[in-house]
């Protein structure tokens, strides 16, 4: 369990109060000046030391990330911008620290844009999150008034502003290329990669993008230490990490944990077990509804990180845990994840656009019974023609909920959609027939 001494989210229940005075009371806003004289080369292997990878989902180390921006300012300036999209189904750890700990993320901005040589940073927020955007507003106002951010920003001699962009809601834009465009007043559909966004970016200038957790963690491990840092969790899975659980459980929460703690200990301890008891446990979807779930055998030892979740095939993605117990039809939620990912498709590629219309009907027949044991090997395929065949990892986002309902409950597809044997006897009956065809019939 985490020592209290080692959160870095220390009002993340909103007790302790948002003002920047409250802030400046858990050490918001301390020593940035000095932490900015140490240079940019410091910051960013102080970064690189700690392993911090980053907390939007795709886990790329963020210190190599911000390396990449150009060392040199040429005639095009750069740019960082945060995504704050947040569109990921049971994930709601950015729009806590958006409403309580809005401090960290701005002095975050500043140190992280000071190292990566950007004057202008963008703050892209969730159009739903309103009210989460007036307080990080309200934030920002406080921190120009104290000069903390602006001209010659916390006395640092490095002119700094901060700007909220608003999106208006589409799953596509958390998509760092998307979120671009959507900035840019484009529609938000996905870039072709390379060129990446570190050397042509927003307006064609040398961009990097991060997540609101991964900027937000910053200030704290350089004030006390990469090697602090890095000792927490497991080796290249090292911090802290805040885990939203949700779904059947007793006490839904969010919580700051140790990289690398027991799937278990979170379900049990922090959000009260779940509803039924631990053997009433059906599947958990580890990282956000796109991630592939996994059942209660693997749950039972699991540890949460990004390189214990890869080995069983899933990932941690944003660490949005949903839990699903007995009550519930397995393959129902998924159907309702695929339609879910049908909807927000930004069409721009044929395999995601289409695959994955095919996708949610399918698991709407097998929901229902009606569907035949040779679609099931179908939607597989239907899966495998989307994954690794589209410009962003949307399509993959799209199946592998599928994937992962098909590798562990393939045996409840199949005795509920369990069709007369003469369908296959009869090579001339169509496999999509429909059941209430056969009785009508009496096939």
């Amino acid at each position: 369990m985490l020592k209290d001494q080692d959160r870095i989210f220390k009002n993340l229940y909103n007790d302790l109060g948002v003002d920047i005075l409250s802030a400046q009371k858990r050490s918001d806003w301390s020593d940035t000046k000095e932490l900015c004289s140490k240079g940019r080369d410091w910051i960013i292997n102080e970064v690189k030391i700690s392993e911090l990878r980053g907390r939007g989902g795709a886990g790329f180390p963020t210190g190599l990330k911000w390396s990449f921006a150009p060392k040199v300012v040429g005639s095009r300036p750069h740019y960082l911008i945060i995504n704050a999209d947040e569109s990921e189904p049971g994930t709601c750890k950015d729009r806590d620290l958006l409403r309580f700990e809005p401090h960290k993320l701005i002095e975050g901005c500043l140190i992280a844009s000071y190292a990566v040589n950007a004057h202008k940073c963008y703050i892209y927020v969730r159009g739903e999150f309103f009210n989460e955007g007036q307080i990080l507003q309200k934030a920002i106002d406080e921190a120009y008034d104290k000069k903390l951010i602006g001209k010659d920003a916390s006395g640092t001699g490095w002119d700094f502003d901060i700007y909220i962009h608003y999106g208006a809601g589409a799953y596509i834009c958390g998509e760092e290329t998307a979120l671009l465009e959507s900035i840019e007043g484009n529609k938000g559909q996905p870039r072709i990669k390379p060129p990446f966004p570190a050397l042509i970016g927003l307006y064609g200038c040398p961009t990097i993008i991060n997540n609101v957790e991964t900027i937000a963690v910053v200030p704290t491990i350089l004030r006390k230490g990469s090697k602090w840092f890095a000792s927490l969790g497991k080796p290249k899975n090292t911090g802290t990490k805040i885990f939203c659980i949700s779904g059947n459980v007793n006490k839904p929460c969010n919580v700051e944990e140790e990289m690398g703690v027991p799937l278990k200990d979170l379900i049990e301890i922090h959000a009260g077990g779940v509803v039924g008891g631990w053997e009433n446990l059906q599947a958990v979807i580890p990282g956000g509804s796109s991630m592939p779930l996994l059942p209660k055998k693997i749950c039972d030892t699991i540890t949460m990180d990004f390189d214990s979740l890869i080995k069983e095939k899933s990932g941690l993605g944003t660490a949005g845990i949903v839990v699903i117990n007995k009550d519930q039809d397995i393959i129902k939620c998924i159907a309702r994840i695929a339609r879910f990912y049908k909807h927000e498709s930004c069409g721009q590629c044929t395999p995601c656009r289409e695959g994955a219309g095919w996708m949610w009907r399918m698991l709407e027949r097998m929901t229902k019974g009606d569907a035949s044991n040779e679609e099931i090997d179908m939607l597989m395929d239907v899966t495998k023609q989307i994954e690794g065949h589209t410009i962003c990892a949307f399509g993959e986002g799209s199946a592998w909920p599928v994937q992962g309902l098909l590798r562990h409950f393939k045996k409840q597809i199949k005795k509920r959609n369990n069709f007369n044997p003469l369908i296959k006897q009869n090579k001339n009956i169509p496999y999509l027939i429909d059941q209430h065809l056969l009785e009508k019939e009496n096939v």
